[in-house]
């Protein structure tokens, strides 16, 4: 489904800004479903679409006739419902739409400020589009400037400034709230991008050497310890034993159900448990344990200090950068609308030129045609000049004046 079969660049989706985490983890999607919903706008001819789900944000950008079609579909592959969606949803429509992609690359809309994971997940998220081949020429432009953009923000601003993130917020919160968090039993369980991220700030940020590591898939545990000898690792089988161990459990599984549940509990065991999972895979029912503490990737989130002070500050700048990289798309889109009615006009001007100058060659003697030709070519890049400065002008409505080029030119 193209931009001249009538349809607009929308944006549909919810994120943390509406949703709380139960909301959000209804409407996420897992990579299957993230690819069967793609066939199927394939299959039904849409053309320039790319989904993206994280554990903050679920969203569909693309070109539709009507932004229903697209929160169907989002609907149709996930757990949530279209009444669900309409009390939470946000929808960007043209030039709000791109403005909000420029913003979510650029980490103006993490839930923590300036958080750049969201760029990897993007270019996922594009790479997936591209591989089921939903992708246009629009949207690859669009994506490469959004990721020009992030480049520079990142590097000319402090927007990322110091370390703050969902993993280093749960390093940040053992620190602040479990006393002698040193020599605390500490237990993650699940080893994707946050386990990685969470094993690696504990090694940073803390001294503990009472790290142990769990995860589905035994063989990633034992390349990760080759590499991090502090940790030790142990199987999925013996979830249950290590959690009895442990002080602190941190959940960073994909799973699409919880993962970690009452049954994996013992009754008089104290012990916090940080999930960092999206949809959440800690069962709420651990929560009728009185000993358990259960915290959230929310609750989290709302970890600041003086780093996200800094970044506050940063915006302007950022948005300053952003505002340049999205007009300049913006120009790009505009003047693509009207480049084969220019190129037409030139090649008509020039079809008027050669006919003129092998005119005047035959009637004329000692004709310069060479000059003629000079004086002429600069005549027609003046002319066409002119014409496109008409058509990018927004008081200019482009259509009629390629409909009146084509009359008076046979453009």
């Amino acid at each position: 489904m193209t931009k001249n079969k009538q349809t607009t660049f929308y944006n549909i989706g919810i994120s943390y800004q509406k949703a709380d985490a139960p909301m959000r983890g209804k409407f996420s999607l897992s990579r299957e479903n993230q690819i069967t919903l793609l066939n199927e706008l394939k299959q039904n001819g849409f053309d320039g679409v790319f989904v993206l789900s994280t554990c903050n944000r679920t969203e569909i950008s693309g070109f539709a006739k009507h932004p229903y079609q697209l929160i169907e579909l989002l609907c149709k592959f996930s757990e949530g419902t279209v009444e669900e969606f309409a009390k939470i949803a946000t929808v960007h429509k043209g030039k709000e739409a791109i403005a909000h992609l420029f913003r979510i690359g650029t980490g103006l809309e993490s839930q923590i400020l300036g958080d750049y994971e969201i760029v990897g997940q993007l270019r996922q998220s594009f790479k997936m589009a591209k591989e089921v081949g939903t992708v246009n020429a629009y949207l690859e432009r669009l994506l490469n400037s959004v990721m020009q953009a992030s480049k520079r923000v990142k590097n000319e601003t402090r927007l990322s400034s110091g370390t703050t993130s969902v993993s280093y917020a749960a390093v940040q919160y053992i620190i602040d709230n479990v006393p002698e968090y040193n020599n605390k039993n500490i237990l993650v369980f699940g080893l994707g991008k946050m386990g990685k991220h969470t094993c690696k700030n504990l090694a940073e940020y803390t001294q503990n050497k009472s790290v142990c590591l769990i995860n589905r898939t035994e063989d990633k545990v034992t390349e990760f310890v080759k590499e991090h000898k502090a940790i030790r690792k142990s199987t999925i089988e013996n979830l249950s034993e290590e959690i009895a161990k442990a002080n602190v459990l941190i959940v960073s599984t994909g799973a699409e159900i919880p993962t970690v549940t009452k049954k994996h509990i013992s009754v008089d065991k104290e012990i916090l448990i940080l999930d960092l999972s999206m949809p959440q895979n800690v069962a709420k029912n651990v929560l009728d344990l009185p000993n358990v503490s259960l915290v959230d990737i929310d609750e989290l989130s709302k970890i600041t200090d003086e780093t996200l002070a800094v970044r506050q500050q940063q915006i302007p700048l950022a948005e300053t950068i952003i505002e340049t990289l999205k007009e300049e798309f913006i120009d790009w889109v505009h003047q693509r609308s009207f480049t084969p009615a220019i190129t037409a006009l030139k090649q008509s001007l020039t079809t008027i030129q050669k006919d003129e100058i092998n005119f005047q060659k035959k009637k004329l003697e000692n004709f310069n045609e060479e000059q003629a030709e000079i004086i002429t070519s600069r005549l027609i890049q003046k002319i066409t000049t002119q014409f496109v400065k008409h058509l990018k002008d927004e008081k200019t409505s482009v259509a009629e004046s390629i409909e009146v080029m084509q009359k008076v030119f046979q453009a």
